[in-house]
């Protein structure tokens, strides 16, 4: 709900942008990369809105997000009932629908998790850029500093990317297709990344909900020093 609030809001995305004095230079993630495509369109019974850029912004991280492993695992039991658990059959004795999977439509979209995750990952060098940002002030005075900002904008930024990178589709390009992972210098190195991947893919739901809280959390820091509502306290 937040999200979708913020999505139309198409406001109070950074501190510079509102001319908030002292603040370090943070961008919100919903609104990264701040691209300069604002535009109005005239809907039928709603007149003139304005489109945000945060709209086609997050299209690609809710993508990644929607088509993920554990997400699908967590709305198709907890939202659908469909299936419950991996041995709880159907309920009734009639069973409500003939489960096939991920084989139709729509659900066969979820297949392309793959793709949407080179998105997700393209984002996090996009946001990684925007977390250095942070540790520099632009108003009043230019240079290097650390605030409170900062360090959620750090925080945020290593939840989001040991997400990313604890996903299947990434773990199956480090290990996947090899036959042997001693056969070669370069197997071996794919065999040990493998590993660290997997010890963030174990743990994948656990980053899955701490980043999708974070990013929204950022977001709501930068709206509150954005509006003068909260100043960002620079440590040093």
């Amino acid at each position: 709900l937040y999200t979708t609030y913020r999505m139309f809001d198409n406001g109070y995305y950074s501190p510079e942008a509102a001319g908030i004095m002292g603040a370090a230079d943070m961008l919100s993630p919903f609104y990264s990369p701040l691209l300069p495509f604002n535009f109005n369109v005239n809907i039928p019974g709603l007149g003139v809105k304005h489109v945000s850029p945060a709209i086609y912004i997050l299209i690609f991280p809710l993508a990644f997000r929607m088509t993920c492993y554990y997400y699908r695992k967590a709305y198709y039991r907890a939202i659908f009932a469909d299936p419950l658990a991996c041995a709880v059959g159907e309920p009734g004795a009639n069973s409500r629908m003939n489960y096939s999977g991920e084989r139709k439509f729509p659900f066969v979209l979820l297949n392309l998790h793959r793709y949407a995750f080179y998105a997700a990952a393209v984002f996090i060098v996009l946001l990684g850029y925007d977390t250095y940002k942070a540790f520099t002030f632009t108003i009043p005075d230019k240079g290097f500093g650390v605030s409170v900002g900062s360090l959620i904008f750090l925080i945020n930024w290593v939840l989001l990317t040991a997400y990313t990178f604890g996903c299947h589709s990434w773990r199956h390009l480090i290990g996947g297709k090899v036959d042997c992972y001693s056969c070669s210098a370069l197997s071996r190195t794919r065999y040990g990344l493998w590993q660290k991947v997997s010890y963030l893919n174990n743990r994948h739901a656990l980053y899955a909900w701490c980043s999708m809280i974070s990013v929204g959390l950022t977001d709501v820091y930068v709206n509150l020093v954005s509006r003068g509502i909260i100043t960002d306290f620079r440590l040093f």
